[in-house]
């Protein structure tokens, strides 16, 4: 059992970082021990902080993580994250479940359109985060707060299209944003009395070494890597959520 976690928590770090989704792995693997969803929801937050806080500090180092816009887009996702959470521990996560396997592909698609008519910008001064963006920014906290599986890819997305940032920076932007978010959540959880610590604690070697070889990956291949990676998670992680709700 040790190593099937460590395992597992290698392989979804990995993904988490390069793409996203993986997190539904987590699910599956903890509810399979026999832990309810809103625990297994709960067990796989601090792994999650770990793994994204070093995947933060290799992206900083690497001169692509612009901390001052991933600042400022974690914060309003830290707010929602609190909503988002406080649902995942008492209401039944099968709708959203069904939202995630049929949007998730939809919004996959969006990292093939030819973003040279995006206008990126220069530098941190140039992005704005005006109100409406501010307020999508805390919808998107409260799905991350709800379940982490996916949430990494609405940030991306919204950093690319919404404030023109490309997409290995948009990637290296989700780490930190993770981060800041990650711990309002995670509070919710540790007061609802979600999460196995034994678990979670094991969980979470997997997922640091998985991120740490994941960031490697994401800053030498760069952006085609991580749109192929993110297509060939989505397309698996949909089946998966769909094959599970007729078994």
């Amino acid at each position: 059992m040790l190593a099937i976690l460590i395992g597992t928590g290698f392989a979804v770090g990995f993904v988490n970082t390069i793409a996203g989704l993986a997190s539904a792995v987590s699910y599956a693997l903890f509810m399979a021990m026999g832990m309810p969803v809103s625990v297994a929801n709960g067990t796989t937050r601090p792994g999650i902080l770990i793994q994204f806080f070093v995947n933060s500090l290799l992206f900083k180092r690497a001169g692509v993580l612009p901390i001052g816009i991933a600042a400022r887009i974690g914060i309003p996702i830290a707010v929602g994250s609190f909503v988002g959470a406080e649902l995942a521990s008492h209401v039944d996560p099968k709708i959203f479940e069904w939202a995630m396997a049929c949007s998730l592909p939809i919004l996959a698609s969006l990292l093939y359109v030819d973003t040279r008519s995006i206008k990126l910008s220069a530098s941190e001064k140039d992005v704005q985060i005006g109100p409406a963006r501010f307020a999508l920014f805390i919808l998107i906290g409260c799905y991350g707060g709800f379940t982490h599986a996916g949430v990494g890819l609405l940030i991306i997305f919204a950093s690319v299209f919404l404030l023109g940032i490309d997409l290995l920076h948009a990637n290296a932007i989700k780490q930190f944003a993770v981060v800041v978010y990650t711990p309002v959540a995670l509070t919710v959880f540790i007061l609802n009395d979600k999460i196995n610590w034994p678990v979670a604690l094991i969980f979470a070697v997997g997922n640091v070494a998985g991120g740490w070889l994941g960031s490697r990956a994401s800053i030498r291949k760069g952006s085609k890597f991580i749109r192929w990676s993110v297509t060939i998670c989505v397309v698996l992680i949909s089946f998966w959520l769909i094959y599970k709700q007729f078994n």
